[in-house]
């Protein structure tokens, strides 16, 4: 993956101004940096939501991004937000335990503890992009206990799909398989 005199910019706020990196295309990679210098932004161009003004990404079409936000559907159960993303014949069960959440099945977003409405949203991602080349992860551990951290992310790994998550948490940064330390706007590696 590489990302090639990369510019992008919300209107005349410049996030990337000709900004390179070769990203790893195997194990985890945290991306660290201050809040609002540009991770998410840089998430985004890789998943192709956003589209820069000059310069090339070259990153795998077939991507899962987990959002910042948990973005649930309300009224669906936890199984249910799962099970949207799989087959009809699959069960969303090994998802649930994958983030700890089996006993919490039939429970409705609003019935969930904002760890565990996270640990849904991080369930369906992982569900979705099983099957995909790049997983991309925004903040996924907000909220979520460091044990749970290290058995999800355990799981992650066991997945073998390159991930690349942004991260503030010390917890996640020390469970990378490298870190890429980064500043801005506009996005610099420091």
């Amino acid at each position: 993956m590489k990302l090639t005199d990369v510019t992008f910019a919300y209107g005349d706020k410049v996030i990337l101004d000709h900004f390179s990196l070769e990203l790893p295309d195997a194990g985890i990679t945290a991306l660290a940096g201050p809040s609002g210098c540009g991770k998410t932004t840089l998430l985004r161009l890789l998943a192709g939501l956003e589209t820069a003004q000059s310069g090339t990404i070259d990153a795998p079409a077939d991507t899962a991004l987990l959002f910042q936000e948990d973005r649930l559907l309300p009224g669906l159960t936890a199984a249910e937000q799962i099970g949207i993303v799989l087959p009809k014949d699959a069960s969303p069960l090994p998802w649930l335990e994958a983030v700890d959440l089996a006993d919490a099945a039939e429970l409705s977003p609003e019935e969930l503890s904002g760890g565990m409405r996270r640990r849904v949203a991080l369930g369906r991602c992982l569900a979705h992009g099983q099957k995909k080349r790049l997983l991309l992860l925004d903040e996924p551990f907000t909220g979520i206990d460091p044990e749970r951290c290290r058995s999800i992310m355990a799981f992650i790994r066991e997945m073998g799909i390159p991930v690349l998550c942004s991260a503030h948490d010390a917890e996640t940064l020390a469970l990378a398989d490298r870190i890429i330390h980064l500043d801005g706007p506009p996005l610099t590696i420091k």
